[in-house]
């Protein structure tokens, strides 16, 4: 056994050789050989995509070994999605990726990111160079004395700000770094705990934008009567096994209930040992390393950071929890508060603001690859063959749990939560209604399973803003967390399987 451990630990390690020994010669052929293998494959797939089957999985499995062995995410999500469309579109693959990518760019999903995303940044920007960023770090430091307490506070403004998981993770993470990082925490365990309380928390709270996103699906898929989709999907709530453990597991592991183990140990170990508090790439994701030093105003107040998140959550809930509406009326609401002040001139503010979406500019690049890996995903059928695959060896008893395992790899592999609930609920509520199991249970299932999937995908949005707004590498987030994620959801899977049989 213990030999068993010493070979896997060699194998991990020449695989990190070799992914920090590839020069751009050694990148192209392997390239090269990635899509030679992958045109001669057409020629053993049916050309109708209905029929594909476990090949359908081709490009989902070489996207997370590729991922794995180089840690290059854009590069192998754009690798998988070729491969993907060399499946569909033997006679123009260029033709196919093009215009996917076409429709991606065009879809109300992408716009709606890139306002968003972007405007956040902006905001995060201009509350850094009035200076309310340095007063609430200066505030929050003297509350949080200690490593742990400054976890905690971390932790506490993350159930606080619950109103969408975006919020969420670039508020609380950007604003903590600074403090965390002179407890040296290293930036992985803040990610970590940022991470945590954003997405879990939104599927447990039926005041977010995933409780109405989730709600309007309830309705569609014939469950939820119109305009009920808000009251059932209250009826989730207890059964949202995965929200309530990974976020309720976070403050166990700061005050040491729980033990660090897995990469986390590695990643904590680095900083004791004197090395720097994020992993190397980290810089790249970073939402705050554009902007270089930042000259901090005389006196600056913690008002400054306070009244804009205040009225960007308060906006967001007045506009029926519409965040974009919430970004654009907080940004009017900061060129009016900073300009009184004289912090800054209009066009300092417009530079500033234009800096934030810049910063983004990698997030956004990283979630339109994941959007197209997705889209492709879809035109092969992969979700649909892993659920009807599934669903021919379903019991009412073990329909939950096999739902939760089966959708959390899927969603995973994909990343792309609200996308999985589009194509999993109008098959798995019907399903649970032939099998006579509790719907509010599977459909339970279901959106543990995005959450799960979401939280420790390596390309998910809610893993890609997390590493931005901690400055740490998406990679080394997700790999740190994953243990954390997988102790979550194995305890959620024991939960699902009980109810299968309880309820």
């Amino acid at each position: 056994m213990a030999e068993t451990n010493f070979k896997e630990v060699g194998m991990f390690k020449q695989l990190q050789a070799e992914a920090a020994g590839f020069n751009a010669r050694r990148s192209l052929i392997a390239v090269l050989i990635i899509v030679a293998i992958s045109m001669l494959l057409t020629n053993f797939t049916p050309e109708d995509p209905t029929e594909f089957g476990a090949l359908a999985t081709l490009p989902a499995l070489f996207l997370v070994i590729y991922i794995f062995i180089t840690k290059r995410i854009l590069e192998a999500l754009t690798l998988a999605s070729v491969m993907g469309f060399m499946m569909v579109s033997r006679d123009d693959v260029l033709g196919s990726f093009s215009g996917s990518l076409l429709e991606v760019m065009m879809s109300e999903d992408i716009a709606w990111l890139i306002i968003v995303c972007g405007l956040m940044g902006s905001i995060i920007s201009l509350i850094e160079k009035a200076g309310g960023a340095f007063a609430f770090g200066e505030w929050v430091a003297k509350r949080a004395k200690t490593r742990k307490s400054s976890l905690m506070w971390t932790w506490f403004l993350g159930v606080i700000v619950f109103i969408d998981d975006y919020l969420n993770s670039l508020t609380v993470g950007s604003c903590m770094a600074p403090v965390t990082d002179k407890h040296k925490v290293p930036r992985e365990f803040l990610a970590y705990v940022v991470d945590s309380t954003a997405a879990p928390l939104c599927v447990i709270i039926p005041i977010s934008t995933w409780a109405v996103f989730c709600g309007k699906l309830l309705e569609v898929n014939g469950w939820a009567p119109a305009g009920e989709g808000l009251i059932y999907f209250i009826k989730t709530l207890p059964f949202n096994f995965y929200g309530w453990i990974a976020a309720l597991i976070v403050p166990l592991i700061i005050l040491g209930v729980i033990p660090i183990f897995g990469p986390m140990k590695k990643a904590e170990q680095r900083v004791l040992d004197g090395g720097p508090l994020a992993p190397a790439g980290s810089e790249k994701i970073d939402i705050r390393s554009g902007a270089g030093d930042v000259e901090i105003p005389k006196n600056p107040k913690v008002i400054n950071f306070l009244l804009p998140i205040i009225v960007l959550v308060a906006a967001t809930i007045y506009f029926d929890v519409d965040m974009q509406m919430g970004v654009l009326v907080t940004v009017g609401f900061m060129f009016v508060l900073y300009l009184a002040q004289n912090l800054m001139s209009a066009e300092d503010f417009s530079d500033v603001a234009l800096q934030g979406i810049k910063n983004m500019i990698l997030p956004l690049m990283l979630m339109v690859l994941a959007f197209l890996f997705a889209e492709v995903n879809d035109q092969i059928g992969f979700t649909y063959y892993v659920i009807s695959s599934a669903a021919e060896f379903m019991t009412p008893e073990l329909m939950p749990v096999t739902i939760f395992i089966i959708l959390a790899i899927t969603e995973f592999i994909t990343g792309t939560n609200w996308g999985m609930y589009v194509i999993a609920l109008p098959i798995v509520i019907p399903l649970a209604v032939a099998l006579d199991v509790n719907t509010a249970l599977a459909v339970s299932a279901v959106l543990s399973a995005g959450v799960f999937g979401s939280h420790i995908c390596f390309y998910s949005d809610a893993t890609i803003l997390t590493s931005a707004a901690t400055g740490c590498n998406n990679f080394d987030h997700a790999y740190t967390q994953a243990p954390f994620g997988i102790l979550a959801a194995s305890i959620s899977a024991v939960l699902f399987l009980i109810a299968g049989f309880v309820f």
